[in-house]
């Protein structure tokens, strides 16, 4: 103990820190002297029981250690980076990984909830760029040729349809709840490693309350709408036709189908196999393993068997008018004339979104798996089927979580089939 001027400072030895190398010392100042002992008494129990923390390392050190030796995939852990860049970095990042308390992820988590860029509530700008700039950038829209001797005349920049890029007001905009138990899952695994390796000597992450999980709400298009996407689909290119008709009948994710080869695809039997998925990570193409790391085989319809044989012969006539030798390794789709390459993921989102709001549909390519789902359960496809066409994993708990609805109807399907084949007795009460 440490009389400085009319306070007391107890300070005890704990270790090095293992990070920095560093003695760590307990501190802490009272102008109690009974109080110091009392503190002095505390803190060599911490220190005997290994219950004191064992660094000084920031949260954002604990959290890039945990990504570092967790099993992840890539994709996965690039999320996780961007989430802990984004908005656990800003908030927590700075502060010793033994000050975070289950408190301030709760409130973390309620600020998140009211705005994701933790903003205090005063009038601001969300602004393009970083560094000066200009806010507001006008860019006339002149007539061709030289300008006049005068000059340009005065305008109205918006009946002339002048190009304005401005930086806009701030909206807040709250963060998913989902979205939120991502970062929850992020910090209690980071903050369950530094518990492990004796950095800390609980978890506040255990208790804290998350948000809410939200209930899924697919969204998937009606029969009407998913006929008006498959014909506009087909009026701009059969190729992209194929595709979009493809993700509808087999409810295959996106990654699936752009691995898909023509080895996968077995014409004569009407099957397709689904074992890769094909991304883009960080600029490099990646093709790895499915979702559940598992290889399913699932049945094609006649129609589809007809509409993958005609986009196979398309594909032999392009290799032979180019010269290009065809091959069973060529992906399905592509714009390279030898196959050599598929579409880019990106593009094939924001093309499906392109066409649909042309449509005037709210839709996003991901919708056309969740059409294929419901179609089948409403018409009364067992959840098991339904669960290893999608490649759920669980044995259909996924989908029963996802697709709960239209389970129900599939279910009232059922109880009427039965009802209907059942003979209903005669009623013994007598008639008044």
């Amino acid at each position: 103990m440490e009389r400085r001027g009319n306070s007391l400072r107890v300070k005890v030895y704990a270790g090095v820190d293992p990070l920095t190398g560093k003695r760590l010392y307990l501190t802490e100042s009272t102008t109690d002297e009974a109080e110091a002992k009392r503190i002095l008494n505390k803190f060599r129990a911490q220190v005997d029981e290994k219950r004191n923390a064992r660094t000084r390392a920031l949260f954002r050190v604990a959290i890039e250690e945990w990504l570092k030796v967790h099993e992840l995939e890539e994709t996965t852990r690039d999320g996780y980076e961007m989430y802990a860049r984004r908005y656990i970095n800003p908030a927590l990042g700075d502060e010793p990984v033994s000050a975070i308390s289950a408190r301030l992820l709760e409130q973390l988590y309620a600020e998140l909830r009211r705005c994701r860029a933790r903003c205090d509530g005063r009038p601001a700008i969300d602004h393009r760029v970083d560094g000066p700039h200009e806010c507001r950038v006008v860019k006339h829209k002149r007539p061709p040729g030289r300008p006049p001797a005068g000059g340009y005349p005065e305008h109205d920049c918006k009946k002339t349809g002048c190009a304005v890029t401005e930086c806009p007001p701030h909206e807040c905009r709250p963060l998913s709840n989902a979205t939120i138990s991502k970062l929850h899952f992020i910090m209690r695994g980071a903050l369950s490693a530094a518990v492990r390796w004796e950095w800390i000597s609980s978890n506040p992450a255990e208790v804290a309350r998350k948000p809410r999980q939200p209930v899924p709400q697919p969204k998937p298009p009606t029969p009407e709408q998913a006929s008006e996407i498959v014909t506009a689909a087909w009026e701009e290119d059969e190729d992209w036709g194929t595709l979009v008709w493809l993700v509808m009948v087999t409810g295959l994710r996106r990654a699936e189908l752009l691995a898909l080869r023509w080895s996968d695809v077995e014409l004569e039997t009407g099957y397709v196999t689904i074992s890769r998925n094909y991304l883009r990570l960080k600029g490099k193409t990646v093709e790895k393993g499915t979702k559940t790391h598992q290889v399913r085989r699932i049945s094609l319809d006649e129609a589809t068997v007809e509409v993958l044989a005609e986009h196979h012969a398309r594909y032999l006539d392009t290799a032979r008018e180019l010269d290009v030798a065809p091959r069973l390794d060529a992906f399905l789709f592509s714009y390279q004339a030898d196959h050599s390459r598929p579409y880019d993921p990106s593009g094939v989102s924001h093309r499906y979104a392109r066409m649909c709001a042309k449509l005037g549909i709210d839709s996003h390519l991901h919708a056309l798996r969740h059409y294929s789902a419901t179609e089948l359960l409403t018409a009364g496809v067992d959840l098991r089927t339904v669960a290893g066409r999608l490649g759920h994993g669980g044995g259909g708990a996924t989908t029963l979580r996802v697709y709960a609805a239209w389970v129900g109807e599939s279910d009232k399907r059922a109880a009427e089939i039965l009802g209907g084949r059942m003979k209903r007795p005669a009623s013994k009460r007598a008639e008044p």
